[in-house]
This record gives C-alpha cells, sequence and structure tokens, in this order.
C-alpha cells in the first residue's frame, strides 16, 4: 500500500515538472515567434516593391508600363454622317472608334470603317482635348485610313515587327469600347495569318487573331507587344451576339505601315501583282501532287504576259516561300505580297513535279506596268462624282500627252450631269495644263465655282472639253 502512494505522489511530481519545462519553453518560443513576425512586417512595410515592380518580376506579364506608355497615344475618333433633307432638317448619324497617333505631328491611323462616308470626323486625346481631323487617304482592301488633326508635340507609338510575333505571346488591346476611354485589356496571339471573310469584299485578310477583349468602339485602337509597339491595328471580332466572344482580329503592323507609307508618300496604295490567282493547299492536291506537307499556294491561273507568266510560274506550281518567308496559307502569301511595290523584285521558292525550284519575278502594277498607279478617291474627287489615277508611261507615249484618267463615275453626280465617260484624260484645268493627279488636285481646291476640263479619250482625234459648277 505504501509503495502504490510512493507511486503515485513521484507521477505526480514528475507531471508537475514536465509542465513547467513545457510552459517555459511554450512561451520563449512564443516570444521568438512574435519577434520574428515582428521583424518580417518591418522588412515587408520597409523593402514592399511597388506594383510595377511586382509585374516587372514575372518577366512577360509586366504589362503597367507598356499600357502607360500606350494609352496616351490612343485617341477616342467620333464620325459623323450628315444626310442633307430638303423639307425637313438635316439627318445626323454618328459612329465611334479609336486611333492610333503616329507622329507628333499629328497623323493618325484607324480602320477606314470608322470613318467610311463621314463628313466630319471627331477626335478626343486621352488629356480630353478636342480636334477635328482629315481624311488623308485610305486602303479599303486592307480596311486602313489615315487621318490627321492639327496638333504638335503629341505622345505617339511606334510599329514593331508583327512577323516576330509568336503564338501565345502576350499582347495588349487598346481603345474606347463603348466610349470608355483608353481601355486595356490582355490576351495571348491565338493564331496568326487568319481569314475570317469579315469584308464581305475583295480584300486582304491575314489577321492576328487575339483573345484580348475589344468590342464596339475598339477599332482603330492599337495592339501592342509587351515593349508597347504597334504589332496591329484592331479592326474585328467574330460574334453571335455582337459583343466580344473571345476572338478578336487585328490587321498586322508591317500591312498597316506599308499601307501608311503610300498613303503619305503617293496619296494612295501602290499594290503590287504576281499576276496568278491561287488556292490553299488541301489533302487532295497535296496528294495528287506528291507534297509531302499540306502547304503553299497552288496556283490555278496565270496571267498572260504578267509578272508570274515571264518568271515562268505554270498552272500547278505551288509558291511556298517569298524571298525566304514561307507562304504556307494564301491568307500568308497574300500579307507578304501586299507588303511590296510595283517594281519590285521578288525571289520565288515554289514546287513543280516533286522537286524545289525557284524563280525571280519582277512585280506588277494593276495595269501590268511596273509604274507607281494607283486610283485616287479623295473627298475632293468623290464629291464631284469621279476617281481618278496617273497615267503609266506606256499611256503617256501612246496619247503624247501628260493628264490623269477619269476610272469611274458615280451615278446622279456632277461629273455624270455633263456625260463624261470612264477613260476620260483630263489634260488641262481651267486653261492650266495638268501633269499629274497631285497638281490636278492643287488646282481644283484653288478653283472658283466654275470648272473647265479639257481632255480626250483615247482613239479620239480631238479634244473634249466639260463644264460644271464646283
Amino acid at each position: 500500500m505504501t509503495k502504490s502512494i510512493n507511486t503515485i505522489i513521484i507521477a505526480l511530481c514528475c507531471s508537475a515538472l514536465s509542465i513547467l519545462v513545457y510552459d517555459y519553453f511554450r512561451n520563449d518560443s512564443i516570444d521568438t515567434m512574435e519577434e520574428n513576425y515582428a521583424q518580417l512586417v518591418s522588412e515587408r512595410n520597409n523593402n514592399s516593391p511597388s506594383a510595377l515592380e511586382r509585374s516587372s518580376a514575372i518577366g512577360e506579364l509586366s504589362f503597367i508600363e507598356p499600357a502607360n506608355k500606350a494609352k496616351n497615344s490612343v485617341v477616342g475618333l467620333e464620325a459623323v454622317q450628315v444626310k442633307k433633307e430638303v423639307f425637313r432638317k438635316d439627318q445626323y448619324s454618328k459612329s465611334n472608334g479609336s486611333g492610333v497617333i503616329i507622329s507628333a505631328n499629328g497623323f493618325i491611323v484607324t480602320n477606314y470603317h470608322v470613318v467610311e462616308n463621314a463628313d466630319d470626323i471627331n477626335i478626343t486625346l486621352e488629356d480630353r482635348r478636342e480636334f477635328k481631323a482629315e481624311l488623308i487617304g485610305y486602303d479599303r482592301p486592307t480596311d486602313i485610313a489615315v487621318i490627321k488633326i492639327d496638333a504638335s508635340a503629341l505622345s505617339y507609338l511606334q510599329f514593331g515587327d508583327s512577323d516576330d510575333l509568336q503564338i501565345g505571346e502576350w499582347v495588349l488591346a487598346i481603345g474606347n469600347p463603348f466610349k470608355l476611354s483608353s481601355s486595356v485589356t490582355a490576351g495571348i496571339v491565338s493564331a496568326k495569318a487568319r481569314s475570317i471573310d469579315i469584308f464581305k469584299r475583295p480584300g486582304i485578310e491575314s489577321f492576328i487573331q487575339t483573345d484580348a477583349a475589344i468590342n464596339p468602339g475598339n477599332s482603330g485602337g492599337a495592339l501592342i507587344n509587351t515593349v508597347g509597339e504597334v504589332v496591329g491595328i484592331n479592326t474585328a471580332i467574330l460574334t453571335y451576339s455582337g459583343k466580344y466572344e473571345g476572338f478578336s482580329f487585328a490587321v498586322p503592323s508591317n500591312m498597316v505601315q506599308k499601307v501608311i507609307t503610300d498613303i503619305r508618300e503617293y496619296g494612295a496604295v501602290q499594290r503590287a501583282w504576281l499576276g496568278i490567282s491561287g488556292l490553299n493547299v488541301n489533302e487532295k492536291r497535296a496528294e495528287a501532287l506528291g507534297l509531302e506537307k499540306i502547304e503553299g499556294l497552288f496556283i490555278d491561273m496565270v496571267e498572260k504576259d504578267g509578272a508570274a507568266s515571264e518568271a515562268g510560274l505554270l498552272y500547278e506550281d505551288v509558291i511556298i516561300a517569298l524571298d525566304g518567308k514561307p507562304t504556307p496559307s494564301k491568307p500568308t502569301f497574300l500579307e507578304i505580297i501586299a507588303q511590296y511595290r510595283p517594281g519590285d523584285s521578288v525571289t520565288i521558292s515554289y514546287i513543280r513535279k516533286g522537286s524545289v525550284r525557284t524563280t525571280s519575278a519582277t512585280l506588277r502594277n494593276q495595269l501590268n506596268t511596273t509604274d507607281y498607279i494607283a486610283v485616287r478617291k479623295d473627298k475632293i474627287f468623290t464629291d464631284l462624282g469621279f476617281e481618278l489615277r496617273d497615267l503609266d508611261s506606256a499611256e503617256k507615249e501612246l496619247n503624247a500627252t501628260e493628264g490623269v484618267m477619269v476610272v469611274s463615275i458615280y451615278k446622279d453626280s456632277k461629273i455624270a450631269s455633263v456625260n463624261m465617260d470612264p477613260g476620260y484624260i483630263i489634260t488641262s484645268i481651267n486653261n492650266q495644263p495638268v501633269s499629274d493627279l497631285k497638281e490636278f488636285k492643287k488646282l481644283l481646291e484653288a478653283a472658283e465655282s466654275q470648272i473647265y476640263l479639257n481632255g480626250i479619250y483615247e482613239n479620239y482625234p480631238r479634244e473634249w472639253p466639260y463644264k460644271f459648277s464646283k
């Protein structure tokens, strides 16, 4: 009995001692943890990185700097159309979009469909200044237009190389959806050289596809890479609801730059033609032609005496590269060829009867010459009712004259009312000789209300005068 009591007393003493030891070390541990936690909080507060530093720490997701760099160079755009009424007040309609400032002195690129048929174009900058814009020129096949505002020292964006874009690369879309100025969304490049038949007319569709959200009002805005360079102009969405559903499309920057340069230097795009029509290579064609890969541009027609014909290309040849750039599809081929001008030489790699061959071709214009010729649709011309172009060298030699050619005439226009026909070559305006479109436009702008045109028709021996009011 005594032995059992002694055992119980010893156990109680050991337990008490254990509790004392545990409590001592527990308090010491808590004190240490609290000190460590306080030190961590202090260090975090003293050394906390900014949002920019945090985003920079994760590499490609550094969106803050490029977004801030770009948003001041993307503008809001309002296009106003006026429908004149005889017995009622004029009717006005408005559409909204975006634009990208590309020079300090006010040149802006946007989509043509945003400003098409606009009587007034109003621009709002990020700092809320407002300007009237002038339409400098446009290119319907690529849906690109250039406008200008009277301003200086503007923030503007530079172009990047859209050919260098990779599938999966991060991009930002900046624009004014639903009039929400300078909205920025992020996504990745989902595909390149995408054709979606969105224009419903002859055009060059080789879009950059992204999943960056854009909506009505984004058209004409910037698609930029993570260093703030413009790699595309946002143009379209593929949707059943009319709003964003995960598919956005932009015109590649390399194509845009060519259009802008041509409009600013020549007044219209100088488009190069190879003189073929082609189709995508499908499995059936690849098998019939013995191709190792189902890719390339299958030539299904070669124009007589065109650039391709002179280069030796034939029906059923498959073009696989232009100047070393692969052409796995028709959209890619169109995107690459759109960056050339008439007179440029291009090296063509193609497959014929199972073997890879190369040839070179000198590209032509739509008249099958190497002159810089383009149909001009400046507002001052279309308001009167005609479209014009310069004469090429062959036409000047044939007709022994300089001047400008009337390409088409609008129904019920002032020009139509004087019974002028397409093919008329204008040689003078108000008795002042005309050598080219640049000179003709300048003289037309300076003319008073009455306009006297003199000129000829090919294969007719005499001059034909026309008179109308400006």
